[in-house]
């Protein structure tokens, strides 16, 4: 399983955010980050340079959105969809889509579930709750 570091995720996402820019090829996984940092024009200076996204707190203090985390989970989200995982996510994010008229929309509502799910599961110390999250989309879908 793949398990990047926080400064693992924060280069991804520069480097992602500067090839992007510079018009270098991009792997699949940066295209899809490509486009949801494009989305997104509103973190452009937290990835513009390296060294300082790798010192930068985000803590919920702040009162600042963590770009790296929010990008993150719709590149999660992006991957379950694709796959299916949990089975019955990518209906829900059809109808949340529709009901929203936004894809971007709908990602950000399955953000707000799939942010109680992994709280959940480190508070309780139990796996994600794969069917918990599940119910949580339909009931926001309106399913």
């Amino acid at each position: 399983m793949f398990n990047p570091s926080q400064d693992d995720v924060r280069r991804f996402f520069c480097e992602t955010f500067r090839k992007y820019h510079a018009k270098e090829i991009l792997t699949p996984l940066e295209t899809i980050a490509a486009d949801w940092i494009s989305q997104h024009p509103e973190y452009a200076d937290d990835f513009r340079n390296v060294d300082a996204a790798l010192q930068r707190n985000y803590s919920v203090d702040s009162g600042k959105t963590n770009p790296f985390l929010h990008l993150s989970m719709h590149l999660t989200i992006a991957e379950q969809v694709t796959i299916n995982q949990p089975q019955g996510v990518r209906i829900a994010y059809e109808a949340l889509a529709h009901k929203k008229n936004s894809i971007h929309e709908a990602h950000h509502e399955m953000m707000d579930s799939l942010g109680e799910m992994i709280w959940n599961s480190q508070r309780n110390g139990t796996p994600p709750d794969g069917e918990a999250y599940l119910s949580s989309l339909m009931r926001k879908a309106g399913q």
